[in-house]
């Protein structure tokens, strides 16, 4: 590693709080920034939470190894919402990552310190990402870079600190479509490890360079209305133009359920995200405390208080949630919708190649702006991206303004369809 790419490096996080851990040592190979709950041998690992704040694995996770054997080095880990708690990359116990535009902003989350060091560096193309409910497409949209979320199982997600089994996903943040391509090609395939991941890989960079002609795709028009920014639907509206004029057929049509697709999300993600906080005890995960002198339940409060506001609240929710009596009304039911939604877009899969829709329905917003929000205001700045989180789609998030503040563009294709993503994203970009 070059002292300039260092140098840099240090600056940019001096500047914009993008790392947790920076290496300070010099390497060969291409760097890479990698979000903070993805494990790496020997560099610490907090899911930006206090509590893991002395955790250093033992090992890589499968990503890490593959990307390791292909050359790639971890250059640091990056700044992210708590255990991926947040829209905002706001809930971090060690620093807020700053939008790379205008720093009275917020650079989107939870893959917030990813996205932000990506746009922001001049010898840096590559970083990764991991998304439950957006996370990759929310910071690729407010920071102007691209952002691939893989269907669920395509990449491993062994060596992930988890926030929902049933919705993580790992993928790659990087400046062009092409070096999205270039990642997934090597993280994906089956891992046995991972009895969820499919052997499903290929190599992607044969979908670049592409024509797009006679592609069939949709766009739900209940994502450029009511919610939605204007600058946000006319910048989109304006590269769906663009991508009609290269040939893509293009038609409109309505999905009128699609902003109840959020709670189904939040009850089922908050259930097995207050499963998956049991283990920080303190006794094999987490921050230790002594026991000696305390009664069993101020042992663990000590604990407890480690955890952010954000991470109490979802093991709060999550709880209720899963407690006899509520565990029908609420998770077993949302099961059942989570389903039924699935099948509603495997229909429309039938008729059309893609989807496409604003990644994000605002711009940026101010800190100063988050801070006034409620919880629940917080929570459905994700509608646009959950639709493909709750189904386990694949999706890309590509840059469609210049200047101003950036907008992304998402484009949403049928399980293991990640080769048409790459064909009209690449297409739009080039």
């Amino acid at each position: 590693m070059s002292l300039e790419i260092l140098r840099e490096a240090e600056e940019i996080n001096q500047g914009y709080g993008t790392f947790v851990t920076l290496i300070g040592t010099l390497q060969k190979g291409t760097p890479i920034v990698v979000k903070d709950n993805i494990c790496t041998q020997g560099i610490k690992t907090t899911a930006g939470s206090k509590i893991l704040s002395t955790y250093i694995p033992t090992f890589d996770a499968t990503v890490i190894k593959k990307l390791k054997e292909k050359g790639f080095f971890v250059l640091g880990k990056t700044t992210q919402d708590a255990f991926g708690f947040g829209s905002f990359s706001t809930n971090s116990a060690y620093g807020i990552p700053k939008n790379p535009v205008d720093k009275t902003r917020v650079c989107g989350g939870s893959s917030g310190g990813t996205a932000s060091f990506i746009s922001l560096s001049k010898n840096v193309n590559y970083g990764l990402g991991q998304s439950t409910g957006g996370s990759i497409t929310c910071p690729s949209a407010f920071c102007g870079v691209v952002g691939l979320t893989p269907t669920y199982g395509l990449v491993s997600r062994y060596g992930l600190i988890d926030y929902a089994n049933s919705f993580d996903r790992i993928g790659p943040i990087t400046k062009t479509v092409k070096q999205a391509a270039e990642l997934l090609t090597i993280i994906s395939g089956i891992d046995e490890k991972d009895q969820t991941t499919y052997d499903k890989s290929e190599d992607y960079t044969k979908y670049l360079g592409k024509g797009i002609k006679g592609m069939k795709a949709c766009y739900i028009k209940e994502t450029f209305s009511e919610g939605v920014e204007r600058e946000v639907r006319d910048s989109v509206l304006s590269a769906i133009t663009e991508l009609k004029k290269k040939g893509l057929q293009v038609e409109e049509i309505s999905f009128a359920d699609l902003k109840e697709m959020v709670p189904i999300y939040y009850i089922i993600a908050m259930a097995e995200a207050s499963t998956n906080l049991a283990k920080f005890c303190g006794m094999r995960y987490g921050l230790e405390s002594s026991p000696e002198n305390k009664y069993y339940s101020d042992y663990f409060k000590e604990l407890r208080m480690e955890f952010g506001e954000e991470e109490k609240r979802r093991i709060l929710v999550g709880t209720f949630i899963r407690m006899e009596g509520y565990r029908d009304a609420y998770y077993t039911r949302a099961l059942k919708l989570k389903n039924q939604v699935t099948n509603q877009f495997k229909k429309i899969f039938k008729m059309y190649d893609l989807i496409i829709m604003p990644s994000m329905p605002i711009v940026p917003p101010k800190f100063e702006d988050v801070k006034k929000m409620s919880p629940a205001q917080n929570y459905m700045t994700d509608f646009l991206t959950i639709p493909a989180a709750l189904t386990g789609l694949p999706s890309i998030s590509v840059p469609v303004r210049k200047k101003g503040l950036p907008v992304g563009i998402q484009i949403v294709a049928d399980h293991f369809n990640e080769g048409k993503l790459i064909t009209v994203g690449d297409a739009y970009e080039r």
